[in-house]
């Protein structure tokens, strides 16, 4: 009768409703796949080649300043338990810790098993400008690369020069304290797409000789941009906010602006802020030591005067 359920005939089984069939199980599995795939190709290292390094003559001075003005013994300390060695010395192994985990950086001294003494040029340009290991996996960016990137390949080769010129010291590579690794390194190489700009650094005709070279070892040795600058959405360099002030790597707080730094009367003018970086709290100048500011200064106090004064003038430029 209309409006009564349908009766059953007897005998005649009732067919489940089959949600997934046998022929969804294989679409959904080839999607999965192929997006796997499309994952693995698009998370792959991109490395330099050997047609990307130069002929070049190593100028071991140059190297040294530009290994200060990196700040590569910030993060390249010494082991806690490297006895009897200098903290000047890049051995690494001392624990840096970061919002994914701690990281325990490499050793830079050009020991042939633990430290970088094997490495060829390409291998060492690779890690240092494209963020890839001698072994072919994605770096994790605390390696500022991504600043580096901007760098002459002359100037890096000058760095690895200035390393090798260093006694080598014995200190095995200890494995990062982060969870899912491999899976984070190709994750990494997957956020390159965005967060990896390999664009040269060049000069502004405009601007003079001194702006300029301040403007080049603040954007790409300097790495200034790293922890001056906010992140974007995908966690790259927010370049429409440039040198505004970022979060603080080690994930506690935040990182000042270094606009406005005259205007703001926080100095008098750029020889008064050369005078700070070359001589930081010791004369005065207080704030200098905090948030890891004052290993920064303690690294650009050892540049020549003239490269402080021009990292001064281009900071003081920006409004």
């Amino acid at each position: 009768m209309p409006g009564l359920p349908r009766e059953v005939p007897p005998g005649r089984p009732v067919r489940p409703v089959r949600l997934f069939t046998r022929r969804t199980g294989l679409a959904l599995a080839l999607i999965a796949a192929l997006g796997l795939a499309a994952f693995w190709l698009l998370s792959a290292p991109r490395p330099l080649t050997a047609a990307d390094v130069p002929g070049h003559t190593p100028d071991l001075a140059n190297g040294k300043i530009l290994y200060h003005a990196g700040g590569c013994i910030s993060c390249h300390q010494p082991s806690p338990e490297l006895a009897g060695v200098e903290n000047t010395v890049p051995a690494g192994g001392a624990p840096l810790h970061t919002p994914v985990g701690t990281l325990y950086p490499m050793n830079l001294t050009p020991d042939a098993a633990t430290g970088i003494g094997q490495w060829t040029d390409l291998q060492f340009l690779n890690a240092v400008m494209r963020g890839i290991s001698p072994e072919g996996e994605n770096l994790i960016p605390a390696l500022p690369y991504t600043s580096y990137a901007h760098m002459k390949p002359e100037d890096v080769l000058d760095i690895r020069a200035y390393l090798a010129s260093l006694p080598p010291v014995t200190s095995p590579e200890q494995e990062a304290d982060i969870t899912a690794l491999p899976l984070i390194r190709r994750g990494v190489g997957l956020w390159k797409w965005v967060g990896l700009d390999t664009t040269p650094w060049k000069p502004d005709p405009a601007q003079s000789e001194s702006w300029n070279r301040g403007s080049y070892l603040v954007n790409g040795p300097g790495h200034c941009q790293e922890c001056h600058t906010p992140r974007n959405v995908f966690m790259a360099l927010d370049e429409s906010r440039a040198f505004a002030g970022g979060p603080h790597p080690e994930g506690k707080g935040k990182v000042p602006s270094l606009r406005g730094l005259i205007e703001r009367g926080r100095y008098t003018d750029a020889a008064d802020l050369a005078s700070a970086l070359k001589d930081g709290e010791a004369m005065g100048y207080d704030g200098l030591a905090s948030g890891g500011m004052g290993q920064v200064q303690r690294n650009i106090s050892q540049l020549p005067e003239s490269d402080i004064q021009a990292i001064a003038d281009y900071i003081a430029s920006l409004k």
